[in-house]
Parts: structure tokens; C-alpha cells; sequence
């Protein structure tokens, strides 16, 4: 009688900060490796520079790059992770480069099941040994071509010419063929740059374009509501006179950055 091959039990753990989003890891995972086993799921940088700490030994690691508390790459400077490492990532279109360029794999979420098998089969032909050194390319690669955005606009105010702090612009809307930068005190300005230039330079985690007429800020959300052909009306916080909804292609993509 054949002697029954016994599996290996592969251990890994997640950190992530969106509760759904490692949920739906931990689904697909139980689908497609039944032998490996989830120990911990963690939220920040805190709990697993506490859980490596403790040199808890794992085979796997999957890794989102923004964290509650920071970036995750902060957790290397803390503890040394053996583990073989797969980052996640919703945003980071400027790291990706970086990613291809060391040879450490990287899923885009929302994750999808074929892209998370092919992840887990390059696993398989990557030797552990090489990581740490991957990982500190990486870290360098990735602070090299982050994108630096915009911290100040220039804008007019009567016969005055005024510099505003990014950080204190709620949104931003065109009307008329101008457009207009509010603050978060309720006054408006008008800005010399396009809405198309205005998406280039705008972090993409502080500020969303939901639609041509306008780029809203995170903070500026006051209330959201459900309207016609599923699209989302949003009340703005200072009020604008111009209604701000987000245009039915772009509500799923809108949903994900909230959520981010």
C-alpha cells in the first residue's frame, strides 16, 4: 500500500488595517493553499514590530504598505523578518518600478484570486536568503521615485496674490471656465492651474477627482447621499453653490479610496 505524502503546513500572517480587505484575503487564501494557516492578522505597525519581536517564526507574510499608523516599511527598522514577504498595495502606481526592478512580488487590491495564485507559485522559486537584501533595495528604490506633490498654490484674491498650504484647501471646483481652490474657512480662490493639472499634482490619498467640475478633499465630506443611476450626492464641508456628485463610472473607484 502507497505511503500517504504528508503536506506541509505552511504558517502566515496578514497585516492589514481594512478589516473587509484581509477578510477576503484570509477567503481566498483557505480556497487556494488549504495547508497554509493564517496565526494572526495584525492593523499596524505597533502590533507586528510586537509580534516579530518575540522572533515568532512564520513562512509567509502579506504585507499592506499603508498602515493606520504609517508606512509599513517602518516595521524593518525595528525587527528583521525572515519570512518571505508579498506587499499589497491600493495607490502606489510610483513603487510598482521599484517592485518589478527587486524581484519581490506586490498585489494590487483589490486582490484578485488569479493574481494572488501566481504570487504564491513565485513563492515556490524564491529562495528565502535573498529577501532581506531585496527588501532593503526596495525601501531605497521606493523613497527614490515617491512622488513629491504639491505643498503650496499660488493664488488671486481681488488685486492680491495669496500662497495657501495644500493642507488648507477643502476642494476644489471649475466653473465657467475658471477654477476655484475653497479653504477650509469658506473662502474661495481662484487657481492658475487646470483640474486635469490640479489631479497630477494633489496626493491621491488627501484628494479624489469624482467628477470633470470637481477635486474634493477627504476632510471636506460632510454628509453622503445615494442618487439617481447609483451615483453619490456629497454635501460639502465648507458648502459650495455648485452641486458636487460623483459620476456613476467613478463610484466604485470612490467607495475604495473612502476605504482606504
Amino acid at each position: 500500500m502507497a505511503k500517504k505524502t504528508k503536506i506541509k503546513k505552511v504558517t502566515a500572517v496578514i497585516i492589514e488595517d481594512e478589516k473587509l480587505a484581509a477578510q477576503k484575503l484570509e477567503y481566498m487564501l483557505s480556497k487556494i493553499r488549504p495547508n497554509l494557516k493564517i496565526i494572526r492578522v495584525m492593523g499596524s505597525i505597533e502590533e507586528a514590530v510586537e509580534f516579530f519581536k518575540y522572533e515568532i517564526e512564520v513562512d509567509l507574510v502579506f504585507l499592506d504598505i499603508h498602515l493606520s499608523d504609517g508606512s509599513s516599511f517602518n516595521i524593518f527598522d525595528q525587527v528583521e523578518i525572515k519570512a518571505a514577504i508579498i506587499f499589497t498595495t491600493a495607490y502606489d502606481e510610483y513603487a510598482l518600478k521599484a517592485f518589478k526592478v527587486n524581484s519581490i512580488d506586490y498585489l494590487l487590491k483589490p486582490i484578485a484570486e488569479i493574481d494572488l495564485r501566481s504570487a504564491l507559485d513565485k513563492l515556490m522559486h524564491i529562495s528565502a536568503n535573498g529577501e532581506s537584501d531585496h527588501i532593503q533595495k526596495l525601501i531605497a528604490a521606493f523613497n527614490e521615485n515617491k512622488t513629491s506633490y504639491k505643498q503650496r498654490f499660488l493664488v488671486t484674491y481681488g488685486s492680491q496674490i495669496k500662497s495657501i498650504k495644500t493642507k488648507d484647501a477643502a476642494f476644489f471646483y471649475a466653473d465657467n471656465k475658471m477654477v476655484f481652490l475653497v479653504n477650509h474657512d469658506g473662502h474661495k480662490y481662484v487657481t492658475d492651474e487646470t483640474m486635469d493639472q490640479l489631479e497630477n499634482v494633489l496626493d491621491p490619498v488627501e484628494f479624489y477627482r469624482v467628477n470633470r467640475a470637481f477635486i474634493i478633499g477627504i476632510n471636506a465630506i460632510k454628509k453622503m447621499h445615494t442618487f439617481s443611476r447609483s451615483r453619490i450626492k456629497i454635501d460639502l464641508l465648507p458648502e459650495c453653490e455648485k452641486e458636487c456628485i460623483v459620476s456613476t463610472e467613478k463610484c466604485a473607484d470612490f467607495k475604495a479610496w473612502l476605504g482606504k
